[in-house]
């Protein structure tokens, strides 16, 4: 069998409560490029792995923001710049009329921000996953719990790494490569 690059090591636990011990520790070793994979969401997984709070509202609020000032500006040039009609002496750009407009794409904007924002934030599109090679990571989705971490964490030493997780009381500790070609 001939096999790809290392991307990682992976270890199972039977139980939420021995994975969130597990996570812990993991977290507190200084690791930064690994992941828990579990059936169904565990509760306080994400202050247990140390995950701070994600971009995306900030990516949403430039994005409609972009929108809104697009809006004003087209209007206002159309109206008062590029073809100014006066109709009975009211303003060339009077803001009460371009509100819809306004309101329009602020909101088509912060909905590209948010879906392009989210493909961007989570790598995607991925279309292959090393772990799906894996035929006891296939219970991730049935009953166990995995802790993955990756081969280009600065923190990993293949043989140091590999002592820790067999400490941390699951079971065996198994090598993820990039590739698996039988």
């Amino acid at each position: 069998m001939s096999r790809g690059d290392l991307y990682g090591l992976l270890i199972e636990f039977e139980s939420p409560s021995l994975l969130m011990a597990a996570v812990e520790k993991v977290r507190d070793a200084g690791f930064k490029r690994w992941d828990v994979h579990t059936p169904f969401p565990v509760h306080g997984m994400d202050d247990a792995m140390g995950i701070r709070g994600t971009r995306l509202p900030w990516i949403i609020l430039g994005g409609g923001l972009t929108g809104l000032v697009a809006a004003t500006a087209m209007q206002w040039w159309m109206n008062a710049i590029d073809y100014p009609f006066v109709i009975s002496g009211k303003p060339l750009f009077g803001l009460p009329a371009n509100i819809p407009i306004m309101f329009e794409l602020t909101v088509l904007f912060s909905a590209f921000a948010t879906f392009f924002g989210m493909w961007g934030l989570n790598g995607m599109p991925k279309l292959y996953n090393p772990l799906l090679t894996s035929r006891r990571f296939r219970r991730a989705t049935q009953d166990r719990f995995f802790i993955v971490i990756e081969a280009r964490d600065p923190a990993f030493k293949l043989e140091k790494t590999r002592e820790f997780l067999a400490s941390l009381g699951g079971s065996e500790v198994e090598e993820i490569h990039e590739s698996a070609e039988d």
